[in-house]
């Protein structure tokens, strides 16, 4: 049924139509049902439902519960003193209502229960006063004082369970929208709606796995009759909504296969084996594996699209100048997009001494160039020039490298460091640069497998575990605050021996409602533990990017001894003279950027070490004393965060799932990945109409 009818005027004509569907017809349109559409919800409530990121009637029928009450009826004699109690019977008395000061009152009436008779009071719940009338059925969820033989309630339903099991859905809600308010609206938009609302699994997959439609999954999800009834329809929308998001991943890395038009390209293979072999130390088989992966995805027709990923100190750079160094040898440019300038700088001298330290000549006059905002006008326009005319075979920058003036000769391969870092317009600009460059992303922040299918599912994956023969452990250890003495000391110890220390805080400034330590804070403290013997200086995320680059750079020169600093450092440059990493209010910290904290140490010859100080969380804390595995460390932070902020950046798009959890439903996600991709490739189905659908959304997105 379509609620959306070409004449109005059969509403008139006593058609079995709900009236709230004759009230959303329009004469001559076939407009969306929008949300204030739905009967009850005004000005008000609409501003509230937008507030919960509710902004149409599919956002409110799909705005899950988080949770379930399940209200199950107890005995008197059963439950034990100070213990919740769900029990239903009939008022027995008028209810007394007492008031107190301004917004405070108690109601209090008897209620007889199969299991005997109960006081029951209830705070601020005046309004019920005049439908609790002797007689009435209700039941009554609060906490039994067994002494008194009171209840005092928490929440009192106008209905008896009598020997059912009621399931009753709880939502994410606002002030001024309660959870019954939410429910009310839900159901309302069901009843006028439910048919309207998309399905996103095919006919085949439904009878396949015997799954209820759409709206009596809605309806189910939202109004459980029982527990096997909710799992039922919990595991259909759990489905649906992977099988859709495995479909356009599927799709997207179908398309980018198909198109033929990456760059031709022979790669002179003897050369860079040469290379390879010249270097001062041997690569690991994953690093091997990787520029294999690599080198065979240039020489396709297709365009590259692959995840280089490894943990702290694994070797990735080299691996990304050996992708560099082999698409030179095929002809075309290369150019490496970091975050800050000082990571550029960085990575534009290891290119250059990676280079310059190699046998073969040829290779060491290989024309690079580095451009960042800092670089001088005169020296961008020589670049510039060198770059159009090909004289510059690799250039290593920032968003400099995305300006309009900037064009490439013939530009073969982008490579983005830390690509969660760079939104997607800026990726896609430096891409743009060429005529359909093949693309290599890095990123140090370890993935789970399980997160690396969905978010990076439309890439190929290249992932580096070996660790280089000689990197040396990083020990790691939990002090509490009160041990703060022995974190000064050993803090002293290493900076004696002209080594130089990072000291991490969460915050920036001081908040009313926190204790946690700030870098000012720390700085002083700092200052009064170190008196002037060392030079101690901050550095934080609200700094301008050039005063952050000044001191970072002044710390890798060692004219900084202690940087305190909030976690712009987890991304910066190597500093081989840091021994000695601490972090406070560690316990406020993921697990993953505590490990890439870590990682900032532990890049020279010398000894290194990593302490957390906090009063809390020591349990998961003592996961960093143990493990130095990034991977393993990811695991955990996943295991015990769910599918959120591994990054320490929200990932926007794709990720908020609403009902499935990409970990606690793996199983799901594999067989909606599998499903999604027959679906995809069978012919058959070119014309349904939802598998048109599904495409023209991605496309369009």
């Amino acid at each position: 049924m379509s609620y959306f009818k070409k004449d109005k005027r059969n509403c008139k004509k006593g058609w079995k139509i709900p009236v709230e569907i004759c009230y959303n017809m329009q004469e001559g349109s076939d407009r969306v049902a929008e949300l204030k559409d739905v009967k009850g919800i005004g000005p008000k409530s609409l501003a509230l439902l937008n507030k919960i990121n509710i902004y149409t009637v599919e956002d409110l029928v799909t705005h899950y519960p988080f949770r379930y009450e399940i209200l199950e009826r107890n005995n008197l004699q059963e439950v034990e003193d100070g213990e919740k109690i769900v029990i239903d019977g009939r008022v027995e008395s008028i209810p007394i209502l007492m008031r107190f000061k301004a917004g405070l009152n108690k109601m209090n009436f008897r209620l007889v229960t199969p299991s005997g008779v109960v006081g029951v009071s209830i705070f601020n719940r005046a309004f019920l006063k005049s439908q609790l009338v002797v007689g009435t059925g209700v039941t009554v969820i609060g906490k039994l004082d067994k002494k008194k033989n009171v209840i005092t309630a928490a929440d009192i339903k106008l209905e008896t369970l009598s020997n059912k099991v009621k399931i009753e859905p709880v939502y994410h809600a606002t002030s001024g929208l309660t959870n019954k308010n939410i429910s009310t609206y839900i159901n309302m938009a069901l009843l006028q709606f439910g048919r309207e609302i998309p399905d996103y699994i095919p006919e085949e997959y439904m009878e396949r796995y015997n799954f209820s439609n759409k709206k009596t999954s809605l309806n189910l999800i939202h109004n459980p009759s029982t527990q096997q009834k909710l799992k039922e329809v919990t595991i259909r929308l759990k489905y649906e909504e992977l099988f859709a998001f495995m479909f356009k991943i599927n799709y997207l890395k179908l398309e980018n296969k198909k198109k033929k038009q990456g760059l031709e390209r022979k790669i002179d293979k003897e050369k860079l084996q040469e290379f390879i072999k010249s270097l001062p130390f041997e690569l690991t088989n994953d690093q091997q594996k990787a520029v294999n992966e690599i080198v065979e995805d240039l020489e396709a027709s297709h365009r590259m699209n692959r995840l280089l990923q490894g943990d702290v100190g694994s070797g990735k750079t080299i691996v990304a100048f050996l992708a560099m160094l082999a698409n030179h040898l095929s002809g075309f440019q290369s150019a490496l997009m970091a975050p800050t300038e000082i990571l550029a700088t960085q990575h534009f001298h290891n290119l250059e001494n990676f280079l310059q330290n190699n046998q073969n000549k040829e290779n060491s006059n290989i024309k690079i160039a580095l451009l960042t905002g800092s670089t001088s006008k005169k020296d961008k326009q020589k670049i510039y020039e060198e770059l159009k005319n090909g004289t510059i075979s690799m250039v290593v920058g920032t968003h400099a490298l995305i300006q309009e003036e900037v064009e490439y000769h013939n530009l073969g391969l982008v490579i983005t460091d830390e690509q969660h870092r760079f939104g997607v317009h800026q990726r896609a600009n430096l891409q743009n640069k060429g005529k359909k460059p093949d693309v290599l992303y890095m990123s140090a922040t370890p993935i789970p497998r399980t997160y690396a299918l969905t978010i990076f599912g439309d890439m190929d994956v290249s992932t580096i575990k070996e660790r280089p023969k000689g990197r040396q452990k990083i020990d790691t250890v939990v002090k509490k605050n009160s041990e703060i003495k022995d974190v000064l000391e050993m803090m002293y110890k290493e900076l004696k021996q002209n080594h130089q220390v990072y000291v991490i805080a969460p915050l920036i400034e001081e908040s009313e409602n926190s204790d946690l330590a700030t870098v000012c804070q720390l700085r002083d403290q700092m200052k009064l533990a170190f008196k002037d013997r060392y030079k101690i200086d901050i550095v934080h995320g609200k700094m301008a990017s050039a005063a952050k680059d000044m001191i970072m750079q002044q710390f890798s020169e060692n004219k900084i001894q202690i940087l305190i600093s909030t976690t712009v450092i987890e991304v910066g440059v190597d500093v081989p003279n840091a021994t000695t990493m601490v972090i406070f209010d560690a316990d406020r910290f993921g697990l993953s950027t505590l490990h890439q904290l870590r990682g900032r140490v532990g890049r020279g010859e010398s000894k290194s070490q990593c302490i957390l100080v906090s009063d809390s969380d020591a349990s998961r804390l003592k996961i960093m004393e143990q493990v130095d595995d990034g991977f393993k460390i990811s695991e955990e932070d996943f295991k015990l965060r769910g599918h959120g902020d591994l990054f320490g950046t929200k990932q926007s798009g794709d990720m908020a799932f609403k009902i499935a959890n990409i970990r606690l439903d793996y199983k799901i996600l594999l067989q909606a990945k599998k499903d999604s991709k027959e679906y995809l490739l069978n012919k058959e189905t070119d014309n349904d109409p939802l598998k048109i659908k599904l495409i023209e959304s991605i496309t369009k997105g």
